[in-house]
């Protein structure tokens, strides 16, 4: 198998020397013919490669990326086999990293390397750009600020709109596991707990467990595209959006996300509006430039939605 291609890309982005965790390579969005199983992310000081599918000559990938990835101070390449059962994690150059984290700006989200989903999403990041500049626009300007947060997952949302001025949040899981690494995650960037909550619940099956904690003038939406047992892009998401205003302030800012290669941006936009009038898309925020895509409406969708209650 030649990599050269490949190696090319990430080469270009390690001398951009960026600190920030990031996607040094993105063959999911099949924009590199052959690569399309490939994924490779940075994690200073480790490098995690990712094979959704079985390649020739994986092994030389791994020596490849680790000649470059070395004199640009990284300790050790993992690689992730999801085509495996389990989807192993196993370090394969260098040295392992023993507390490996994603890094953004002054925070740091601790990762774990012995599951399939290490604990952050790098391709949301334009979200958690929205959402800091809500925050800052906000904090301060409306009495009582409050952020939803559902389908929270480590509460990386959270702790970007924690650091970025004083609110309240309430994150909303059904995964108590998760939560508990949310709470963990603002702990490890020393910031204050008081009127953060964090609640194992269904977002959808219980929302009348939380709708009374509101109102929010924030909220973020960022389901799974399947859970089992749980829930469904496809079949709830419109029943999500149609509970959602009751528990939300009289005007409110929305990031409402969906990342299922089989809902166009045209039909998410007629499933927001025909959820409630009161909803508006403002825009569709732009994806995150280490995540090529060949066809946008395969690609992760996030709209900025604004609510604005009816007389």
């Amino acid at each position: 198998m030649d990599w050269e291609s490949l190696l090319r890309v990430v080469r270009g982005k390690l001398e951009e020397k960026k600190s920030d965790s990031r996607r040094l390579f993105h063959g999911r969005g099949r924009c590199y013919t052959g690569f399309e199983s490939i994924c490779v992310d940075s994690y200073r000081p480790a490098i995690l490669v990712t094979l959704f599918d079985a390649y020739d000559g994986e092994d030389a990938l791994v020596a490849s990326l680790w000649a470059l990835a070395e004199p640009f101070g990284y300790t050790g390449v993992a690689v992730q086999r999801r085509y495996e059962r389990g989807a192993p994690i196993v370090w394969q150059a260098g040295t392992p990293v023993e507390s490996p984290v994603a890094r953004r700006g002054d925070l740091e989200i601790p990762l774990t390397f012995d599951r399939q989903n290490v604990g952050f999403f790098l391709d949301i990041e334009p979200g958690r750009r929205w959402l800091e500049q809500q925050v800052q626009e906000k904090a301060g300007q409306v009495e009582n600020l409050k952020l939803l947060n559902l389908f929270a997952f480590t509460c990386a949302f959270s702790v970007v709109a924690r650091a970025a001025g004083e609110l309240g949040v309430l994150n909303v899981d059904l995964n108590k596991g998760v939560l508990r690494r949310g709470e963990a995650n603002h702990r490890a960037n020393g910031l204050p707990l008081k009127g953060i909550s964090f609640l194992a619940k269904d977002a959808l099956r219980d929302f009348r467990s939380y709708d009374r904690r509101g109102p929010f003038q924030l909220a973020v939406v960022d389901p799974p595209t399947f859970q089992k047992g749980s829930f469904d892009v496809g079949e709830n998401y419109a029943r999500m959006l149609k509970l959602l205003p009751a528990c939300l302030a009289d005007e409110a800012d929305l990031l409402l996300v969906v990342n299922s290669p089989r809902i166009s941006e045209a039909e998410f936009r007629a499933l927001i509006s025909s959820a409630n009038p009161g909803y508006a898309v403002i825009e569709r925020l732009p994806q995150n430039p280490d995540f090529p895509d060949s066809d946008p409406d395969a690609a992760l969708k996030m709209l900025h939605v604004r609510y604005c209650r009816s007389a």
